[in-house]
């Protein structure tokens, strides 16, 4: 960890030592990093906030919508029909979907108590959704650079098809400071469609006084890029947060990986993890054919 926070610490570094750790020596402390990843990664985001253009934000976001609605829906129908083919507990197929269509493990924490989901169904979701999480960020700049991809198409491409936000920021940040600010916004607008999905699965699962868990941070995240934009103040402090964000992020990924344990990965199971390859398999040609051949 103290590595992260030295020049030297990079997103996929970061990622592969919390690997060695969780795989060779083990996590001492499994909960503690489960709590404090999810805090970590909320502020990050937030202090991201600061190194983006509100103006640049919008225009960014309006050129991902169209893609983002049809993706979600996509990966969700398919989703269902491929958990029914393999013959895979509905609960668990439905958290994986999300987790695929929406924000990765974010989703499945949203979704999870609205399904009423036993913790067993919570872990295989989370398992499948981080371990091709970490391969994301390993492939995807290479993949980018080999097509020569722009900015601006890899930033789409990492916010429609990499789950996680963290990773996305991750693998953004390795490609161009300009990918990162279409990764970043197109990602955290497309994690408020926890909103509609929570209601739909509480709707469609029949589960009665679910309560919805609202992604409260994309809320500091837009406030921040509001002050960076219109309030000349903060701004020669803006680099400042980023910096320290982009450091929080890195240390992120190094509790993700050290979260990825040998138990962890067996729970996860071979039908589950197919039902997420697929998935994931299609989102990732299907976006990359789509953004080559229709954005600059």
């Amino acid at each position: 960890m103290l590595l992260c926070l030295t020049p030297w610490g990079s997103p996929p570094l970061a990622l592969a030592l919390g690997l060695v750790v969780a795989l060779v020596f083990g996590n001492p402390w499994p909960a503690q990093s489960r709590r404090y990843t999810s805090k970590l990664l909320q502020y990050s985001v937030i202090g991201l906030g600061f190194g983006m253009n509100a103006q640049q934000a919008l225009q960014a976001g309006r050129a991902g919508i169209l893609f983002t609605v049809a993706s979600i829906g996509g990966t969700l129908g398919l989703g269902f029909l491929v958990g029914r083919w393999l013959k895979i507990d509905p609960k668990t197929s439905h958290l994986i979907s999300c987790g695929t269509a929406i924000c990765g493990g974010s989703a499945i924490a949203a979704v999870g108590p609205v399904l009423r989901a036993e913790e067993s169904q919570m872990s295989v979701a989370l398992g499948t959704v981080f371990v091709l999480n970490a391969v994301a960020l390993f492939l995807f700049p290479t993949v980018g650079h080999a097509l020569q991809m722009t900015q601006n198409q890899f930033g789409l491409w990492c916010a429609i098809a990499i789950h996680d936000t963290s990773s996305v920021v991750g693998a953004a940040s390795h490609y161009g400071s300009e990918a990162l600010q279409i990764a970043t916004t197109v990602k955290l607008a497309r994690a408020l469609w926890i909103i509609p999905v929570s209601l739909g699965t509480a709707y469609l699962f029949k589960t009665p006084g679910a309560k919805v868990k609202l992604p409260y941070f994309i809320l500091g995240f837009i406030g921040a890029m509001l002050l960076n934009s219109y309030v000349a103040a903060v701004q020669p402090l803006a680099p400042v947060a980023v910096y320290l964000a982009k450091i929080g992020l890195t240390v992120t990924l190094f509790l993700i990986g050290a979260g990825l344990s040998a138990p962890v990965l067996r729970s996860v199971g071979v039908r589950p993890f197919v039902q997420g390859v697929l998935l994931w398999a299609v989102i990732c040609t299907a976006s990359l054919w789509l953004i080559l051949h229709s954005v600059a």
